[in-house]
């Protein structure tokens, strides 16, 4: 059973398509990183998940069933934009007001497991507004996880913090799913710390799901490449361009794709006058993976 199925689902605003017969699976216990520049169509989609919107047409299932069914409804948090929290309040009495909204049995140990989760024991009567970036963040997926759901939506949750606070994120975030089993949609645009944690990925694009597939799938499929310099990155490039099919200076390195044996690049280099000083293997990540599939789509 996946948590997530949608299938051939529009939306439109005045005409102009956000969403045009997207496709896409989450498998249960997946951390889903859900890509796309900004207007690809993420945010509607997860603002459709959670009955925020209307569909024009199309099917979204939530763990086998429709997701306006009440019973799975109850199932499914979300943050998506803020926490919607009150400024003068504290952390608890927030966490208490949507509690009582959720119509929780014994809010005040519900209130105190999921501060837990997000490492919020401490500052639970510190006033919202006196909160950082990050701390009003996890009060939000603390709001989210009320109720145990087992499905999380996150809109955004790691954008503009600090280094800490996306680590502290991240152990979060793994948390729930190794810990508490529940499977987790978040969006973002910093690839770089999705590709840490994320276990599948959904790639859309003007409202259509360019590509899903799982970490392993990505890795599988990434190119390999041979970093390396040398005193003469001109020169070098150059004569590695008539032998290789892929060579491209960047970042202070010379990068040669689509190879792997850096003893055979040594030795080329070498017979024609060139000293290798650093070389190293490397396969691209998943902000270069994206920006190849995105550059293909493009036709460039």
């Amino acid at each position: 059973m996946n948590a997530i199925e949608i299938r051939n689902l529009s939306k439109s605003f005045r005409g102009m398509y956000a969403l045009d017969k997207l496709n896409m699976t989450v498998p249960v216990g997946a951390i889903y990183g859900f890509i796309g520049e900004n207007g690809s169509g993420k945010s509607t989609t997860e603002k459709l998940i959670c009955g925020h919107l209307v569909p024009d047409g199309g099917e979204i299932k939530l763990f086998g069933r429709d997701y306006r069914d009440a019973g799975v409804r109850v199932r499914v948090g979300a943050l998506i934009e803020n926490a919607g929290c009150f400024p003068g309040s504290s952390v608890w009495n927030n966490l208490m007001m949507q509690a009582i909204n959720l119509g929780i049995e014994e809010p005040d140990k519900e209130i105190e497991r999921v501060l837990k989760i997000v490492r919020m024991e401490e500052s639970k009567n510190i006033k919202f507004k006196s909160c950082s970036l990050g701390m009003k963040q996890r009060i939000g997926i603390a709001m989210a996880l009320l109720g145990d759901p087992a499905l999380l939506i996150l809109d955004e949750p790691i954008n503009g913090l600090d280094t800490d606070g996306m680590r502290i994120m991240r152990e979060i975030l793994v948390d729930i799913t190794t810990k508490y089993s529940t499977t987790v949609l978040i969006s973002s645009h910093i690839l770089g710390e999705l590709e840490k944690i994320a276990t599948h990925y959904g790639i859309i694009r003007q409202g259509k799901m360019v590509q899903e597939l799982s970490a392993k799938d990505m890795e599988s499929r990434a190119r390999v490449f041979i970093s390396l310099k040398t005193a003469d990155m001109q020169g070098a490039k150059k004569l590695l361009s008539e032998k290789f099919a892929d060579v491209r200076a960047e970042e202070e390195y010379l990068r040669v794709y689509d190879v792997d044996d850096t003893e055979a690049i040594v030795g080329y280099l070498y017979e024609h006058g060139y000293v290798v000083s650093e070389i190293k293997k490397n396969k691209i990540g998943l902000e270069e993976y994206y920006i190849e599939l995105m550059s293909k789509k493009e036709g460039k």
